[in-house]
């Protein structure tokens, strides 16, 4: 996105051969054989709905663990299956078996990953706990095996392996990289200590990431009295005495926190001292020195992380990292990201000046401090654009927004229509699902759309595959997306700001790059590409979302069925480049921290995680006592268990691609059905079957260009 970077990718799933699977010498065979044997439960075959969509109503809290240990099993059997074969190796017989194997596993865990994430309880998190070091040893057993590297190896240097071309070729490229990366051509003492490594960052990720959740809910803000929320509207302050009444705060009001450092109210509430109240319980959610304090496991990843890259002969982790990305190096990523710095701080200290002059001018004699950037931010927006989010809101129904908005823009584009499927189970009673049908008909795959913010979902916005598209195994796509909108408060509508519709076209972004998958092996198809790839199409899709024709058909009155205003929506375009030094500034910010924990040696590493980001935050040459990290350490699910470690700046990155392919687009007649055809033809329905750049050769006729991105930012 834009602006708020959600956690657009997908959480850690296991398709079958994305990981490659479950450790071979774990499990004895006998027990292997008896555990696949024994299995009967509601994921040994695959779901009788349509495209294998996941049946909610036959799954029992219970049910996962067997159901993940059996998938193990099964995934052990077929590897040793591989590894033991008498038959001289081929691309065949060892590559694509080991492609196809890990069915069962990718079954449960496609959906286990998405409830442990979106819809979790004390159970889920128990069976995640127990299953984590599995999986890790799993995955450690396949790809530091001996005799299946060798025969990998051996496809891989052949005559045969040399002259696959096409999706074949990136294959088997693909395959002997991942296993060389995962420490295959360590000695095996070597081997051991990684083994070990992986199996206490695998745990210490899961715990992290539990415990974040948890935090995040406890330490949620209660207030007294409606007074002390003055500002937010009667909606606002009505879900948060609803709020407040579910976790045992009758009479009272509490203010859930989003993951982000900067939290939503703080644009709107007048009381200073409320604003601080939710600047400090934002910040401190997991550093306060108590139960959900997460910095000494922090420092435990980290210190692991880069023990492991000097084990495998990187330099660093953030090295270790980027070995397959379209950035090659952190040092590039850092200068790519340096390059901003000096026009975002001037704008960051020209803006800081406009707010305390604001703030000067309301009477408030303490200097600007971080807890009012938003408020006055908003002040200041509203005066030099006459432009009030209140105004925005009613224009944007959230389910009107879906249909009539991202779904329209994909009609347009691409010829995609959509039917809603009240039939098909879901597994939170306000989400949706849909079927997605081409232009001729044919049916592309299944969308589900869970919106709205819980205490028992993590925070951000991602999509996730139910089902991978693969021709090897026969599968279309079945797709989630999962975001964070306030909940209406009962009887009201479900509105959404401006951003969070930002956040809709994003994600929806990536549900289109997986349902135009069209590969034949599931480990390079849609979105399993590059970080710093993978979050181009969702940020190329937020485009469509403020064309006037895709404007004038969602954003209308939800009481009255206006159609947003013109001159509301040039104030929108107007202050669309306004606080930049916030906007970007906080993912920048963010994206160098990243960077930076990466690439410590093992006793750098070890050291108090808030005094080295404190040194890291005073050298990255920003405003960041004014506008901290749109995630402080402890608090960075990202990059402590989402798979982004030394990956953040790609949402800067895929931001320069986006804007750099949106400019071809509008210097290509626009959102035309022929557009559409060539957006999917070269980059959106490719998945990982060409280099990136290529693909983005392909689509522009150029390399990357950052100045669209600066013109867009307002930068330039």
């Amino acid at each position: 996105m834009k602006t708020r970077l959600m956690a657009a990718a997908a959480p850690l799933v296991l398709g079958a051969g994305l990981l490659g699977g479950i450790p071979v010498t774990a499990f004895a065979k006998d027990a292997a054989t008896a555990t696949v044997a024994t299995y009967s439960g509601p994921f040994a075959k695959p779901s009788t709905l349509d495209l294998q969509a996941p049946d909610f109503t036959a799954y029992k809290d219970t049910d996962w663990q067997p159901a993940i240990e059996a998938g193990i099993a099964a995934k052990r059997q077929e590897i040793r299956a591989i590894t033991l074969a008498r038959s001289a190796p081929t691309f065949e017989n060892t590559i694509v078996a080991i492609e196809r194997s890990g069915d069962l596993l990718g079954r449960v865990y496609s959906v286990f990953g998405q409830l442990t994430s979106a819809n979790t309880n004390d159970t889920l998190d128990a069976v995640d706990t127990a299953v984590s070091p599995l999986i890790s040893a799993l995955n450690d057993d396949i790809y530091l095996d001996e005799r299946l590297f060798a025969r990998v190896k051996a496809v891989h240097d052949s005559p045969q392996g040399k002259a696959l071309t096409g999706e074949d070729a990136m294959l088997l490229q693909t395959t002997y990289d991942k296993f060389v990366h995962r420490g295959a051509l360590l000695s095996s003492a070597q081997k051991t200590e990684l083994k070990a490594m992986n199996l206490e960052i695998a745990k210490l990720e899961t715990a992290f990431s539990q415990k974040l959740t948890t935090a995040t809910a406890a330490k949620a803000p209660v207030f007294d009295t409606a007074a002390e929320l003055a500002g937010l509207s009667q909606a606002e302050i009505a879900a948060a005495a609803a709020l407040a009444t579910e976790k045992g705060h009758p009479g009272k009001f509490m203010l859930a926190l989003n993951n982000t450092t900067q939290q939503a109210a703080l644009s709107s509430l007048t009381n200073r001292t409320s604003r601080k109240r939710l600047w400090d319980a934002s910040v401190n959610r997991t550093s306060g020195g108590d139960a959900y304090d997460t910095t000494a496991m922090v420092t435990q990843i980290a210190t692991l992380r880069a023990r492991k890259a000097k084990l495998v002969g990187a330099p660093d982790f953030a090295t270790y990292q980027m070995y397959d990305r379209m950035v090659k190096t952190p040092g590039q990523a850092m200068e790519f990201m340096k390059g901003f710095v000096p026009a975002l701080r001037a704008t960051q200290d020209r803006e800081a000046k406009l707010l305390a002059d604001a703030a000067k001018a309301e009477g408030q004699s303490e200097p600007l401090a971080p807890w009012d950037w938003a408020y006055y931010a908003e002040k200041v927006r509203k005066a030099r654009y006459n432009l009030d989010e209140n105004q925005i809101k009613p224009y944007f129904e959230v389910w009107r927004t879906l249909e009539d908005g991202v779904f329209f823009a994909a009609n347009k584009t691409y010829g995609l229509t959509f039917k809603r499927r009240a039939d098909l189970p879901v597994y939170h009673p306000t989400m949706r699902a849909y079927e997605v049908h081409e232009a001729d008909g044919t049916l592309l795959g299944l969308f589900y759309f869970d919106p709205f913010a819980r205490s028992n979902k993590r925070g951000g916005a991602w999509m996730n595959n139910f089902v991978e598209q693969s021709y090897l195994h026969g599968t279309k796509p079945v797709i989630t997306n999962t975001l964070n909108i306030a909940p209406p408060a009962e009887g009201q509508p479900a509105l959404a700001s401006f951003d969070d519709v930002m956040t809709m076209f994003h994600e929806f972004g990536h549900a289109l790059h997986g349902l135009f998958a069209s590969q034949k092996y599931p480990s390079l198809s849609g979105t399993s590409t590059a970080r710093d790839f993978v979050e181009f199409p969702s940020q190329f899709n937020e485009n469509f979302g403020t064309l006037p024709v895709v404007l004038n058909s969602y954003a209308k009155h939800y009481q009255t069925g206006a159609v947003i205003p013109a001159d509301l929506v040039t104030k929108i375009k107007a202050a669309s480049t306004f606080n930049q030094g916030l906007g970007l500034g906080e993912t920048l910010s963010a994206a160098m921290l990243d960077n930076d924990w990466h690439q410590l040696t093992p006793e750098q590493a070890a050291q108090a995680p808030m005094a080295f980001e404190a040194k890291a935050l005073a050298a990255s040459g920003l405003a960041t006592d004014l506008i901290p990290p749109r995630y402080r350490t402890p608090y960075f699910r990202h990059i402590w268990d989402n798979g982004y470690a030394a990956g953040y700046y790609s949402y800067i990155w895929t931001e320069m691609l986006a804007h750099d392919g949106w400019d071809w687009v509008e210097k290509n007649g626009g959102m035309t059905r022929a557009n559409g055809e060539h957006i999917r033809k070269t980059f959106l329905g490719q998945g990982h079957t060409k280099d990136f750049g290529e693909m983005f050769r392909d689509f522009t006729g150029h390399d990357p260009q950052v100045e669209p991105m600066l013109k867009a930012r307002g930068l330039k």
